[in-house]
């Protein structure tokens, strides 16, 4: 392993119920649908616009109107979440650890560069990982490998030398079409959630397990 590369939300910080609840508003009190919980569950993968299209179909919004729309909905994740921002148990800890190793990371998430500032910045941890790869950054969302290929690129690293740490089922597919292991945080999706995938190495709650801390000797 030379590099390490992280989806962002639900793997790096456990936020996934409250991206849950701001879509549950936005989709269900803002737009008239009639989704459940489980529904929009399901459907949070990919960029806010895939799942706009997803759940109404397409021709219902106009690219302006998902912008808008998608904005809205970080505005208000990030104002119910902010109070709870932090890390995962002993991602701290691995981060300084990779880093002094001198293990290349980066972050392949389908999130939006506002969404991605949010966390590096609220918590001061640009500095292990200087490349991104944000929904602005590929034409095609996971499970396609392009977010985690073009994050390999950019670390300058082989696929096959990456592991990648996710925690939703697409996720760990698209680290599957990239050539690369995954660990995944059982922090949104139970494991047999995963069982069509055969990269998964190990399954762990949080970064303070002893396999991930086995990781990095």
């Amino acid at each position: 392993m030379k590099a390490i590369i992280f989806d962002l939300n639900g793997t790096m910080i456990n936020d996934m119920w409250y991206h849950t609840l701001a879509w549950e508003e936005i989709l269900n009190t803002d737009l008239g649908g009639n989704f459940t919980r489980e529904q929009v569950k399901q459907n949070m993968y990919g960029k806010n616009h895939e799942l706009l299209v997803r759940m109404f179909g397409e021709g219902r919004f106009t690219t302006e109107e998902m912008d808008k729309l998608s904005l809205e909905k970080e505005k208000r994740y990030q104002k119910a979440f902010l109070p709870e921002l932090k890390l995962l148990p002993g991602l701290q800890v691995f981060l300084e650890k990779a880093y002094a190793k001198g293990v290349v990371m980066a972050i392949g998430s389908a999130a939006i560069p506002f969404n991605i500032d949010f966390v590096l910045d609220g918590l001061n941890i640009r500095k292990y990982i200087p490349v991104v790869v944000s929904a602005d950054d590929v034409s095609i969302s996971k499970p396609h490998p392009e977010t985690f290929l073009k994050a390999a690129q950019l670390l300058n690293v082989e696929p096959k030398d990456c592991l990648v740490f996710e925690d939703v089922p697409k996720g760990a597919e698209a680290a599957a079409n990239a050539g690369m292991k995954t660990v995944i945080l059982t922090t949104t999706h139970q494991v047999e959630e995963f069982s069509y995938l055969d990269n998964i190495l190990h399954f762990a709650p949080d970064f303070t397990d002893p396999y991930i801390n086995g990781l990095i000797e």
